[in-house]
């Protein structure tokens, strides 16, 4: 079964590469619009007295322009104009900051890239582990330095393994990354309970260097500081057309702006601008956020301790628990994902055209949970994320003059990668590259990755492979990478 398996992967992939040769007509057959809807996740709520910048409306010239508001962004334009305080930056975003991913995740603080056993070496593995902690500190250190108002906790994730055939697997899994020095704790049974008690869990794996973040408020809480260190940011700005060259040129609606070099941080919005179109497809993920509970609410729900958890199934649920109480959702099932024809990037009318979606979601946090049945929902949202087939996210530089550089595809993984995009991509501007050479997402010479196709055979074949397997499509990481 697993051979069949494997040849019916290589059969579909093979198929999506010869499809994906199609790009040039089927972008002229099926043209897309940018669409940007509005945040109504709960990390946005907790921000009430955020009002956007005003747009762009009159040329400008700058050394660095960054496109997006979000964790890349921002995180980019914090560590570029500390590292060249005499550069120009400029920062346009579509909306508001935070609109985007960045504003509408889950809200888990992780470690790690999407699977890290899928690199042959110890050393790989244990570089991996150590530079996305070293990432998840810096946050960390740059919410205390400025005293930036982010509810944050950091009291560790729980992996959980819903079936006894897997449990063995997890020990010798949590006992390898111990021999690594890498400080997961495996727990078996009712060693999980005083912790959180969830239903049909017979084992687990805990990362205690993990966590809970709301992004709204560390991306929107960094304008002033930003401000401050002199990058120009412009809400309301979205770019319509990039016209590379020596000095590119950024067009949007009321003005242009010329710029040295360029910083795509647009993740799921990327293929708008004409890039990356091939590499990643936006999927909608649908989250929902309880009511702020008291300490004796959650205690009878179960939930004593950590930051949150996630499944060992083919469609992760994951869920958190904010500092003020509340009880954050997502996954568990095709149901709570989405992708809709010729890439769009909205969802419309949310949360009411996903009722189905959230009612789904909403049983399988009650699978896990009990007791958490009748707890009222305070949010629901659904936010847009760039996926690609390896589940690998890809930083580097491309252009023909070297001065478009880009980060994106974080598959899940965006609160922490996202925010680490910015020290990656200021040091491979500054050819200071060498801590991050070899690792899996940085590809400062070509970005590497399974092409996807256009539609209609995008649309078609994530309706199809979603239905017969309840799986997203995605290439398998060994047969990728080795």
């Amino acid at each position: 079964m697993k051979r069949i398996a494997q040849w019916s992967n290589r059969a579909l992939f093979g198929a999506a590469a010869l499809a994906a040769k199609t790009w040039p007509l089927a972008a002229r057959i099926f043209p897309e619009t940018l669409e940007i809807d509005d945040n109504q996740s709960l990390w946005v709520a907790q921000t009430p007295d955020y009002r956007p910048n005003p747009p762009l409306q009159k040329p400008i010239s700058c050394d660095l322009a960054i496109i997006g508001g979000g964790f890349t962004g921002v995180s980019t334009a914090y560590h570029f104009s500390r590292r060249y305080p005499q550069k120009r930056v400029v920062l346009l975003e579509a909306k508001t900051l935070a609109n985007g991913a960045s504003g509408r995740n889950g809200g888990m603080l992780l470690n790690w890239v999407t699977d890290p056993l899928a690199y042959s070496s110890d050393e790989m593995v244990q570089r991996i582990y150590q530079t996305t902690h070293a990432g998840i500190q810096t946050i960390l250190d740059i919410i205390k330095r400025h005293q930036l108002n982010v509810s944050h906790r950091l009291d560790g994730t729980v992996h959980v393994i819903t079936h006894p055939d897997r449990v063995e697997a997890a020990r010798q899994e949590a006992a390898y990354y111990n021999r690594l020095d890498i400080p997961v704790q495996f727990l078996e049974g009712d060693a999980l309970k005083p912790y959180i008690e969830l239903e049909g869990v017979y084992a687990a794996m805990i990362d205690p260097n993990s966590g809970q973040l709301n992004g709204a408020q560390l991306v929107r809480e960094l304008r002033p500081v930003l401000e401050a260190q002199g990058v120009a940011i412009y809400e309301q700005t979205p770019v319509i057309r990039i016209e590379e060259g020596r000095e590119i040129t950024l067009r949007t609606p009321q003005a242009e702006v010329r710029a040295k070099a360029i910083v795509l941080a647009t993740n799921g919005y990327t293929g708008k601008l004409g890039y990356f179109r091939d590499a990643l497809f936006p999927l909608h993920s649908h989250v929902f956020a309880t009511e702020a509970l008291s300490p004796e609410q959650l205690n009878n729900i179960g939930w004593q301790q950590l930051a949150g958890y996630e499944d060992d199934l083919d469609r992760i649920a994951y869920s958190t628990l904010t500092r003020e109480g509340h009880i954050v959702f997502g996954g568990g099932s095709n149901a709570s994902y989405a992708y809709l024809f010729r890439n769009r990037t909205a969802y419309p009318n949310t949360p009411h055209s996903a009722q189905s979606s959230f009612t789904a979601m909403r049983k399988t946090m009650s699978d896990y949970l009990p007791r958490s049945a009748d707890i009222p929902l305070a949010h629901r949202w659904t936010g847009t994320l760039g996926i690609t087939l390896r589940r690998n996210n890809l930083m580097g530089v491309t252009g023909e003059h070297r001065n478009v550089y880009y980060a994106l595809g974080y598959c899940g993984h965006g609160v922490t990668l996202a925010n680490m995009a910015g020290m990656v991509l200021t040091d491979l501007y500054s050819g200071d590259d060498e801590r991050w050479r070899g690792l899996p997402f940085y590809m400062p010479q070509k970005p590497i990755y399974d092409p996807i196709p256009p539609e209609p055979f995008r649309w078609l074949g994530y309706q199809l492979f979603t239905r017969l397997t309840g799986k997203s499509p995605r290439t398998p990481m060994a047969e990728g990478l080795h």
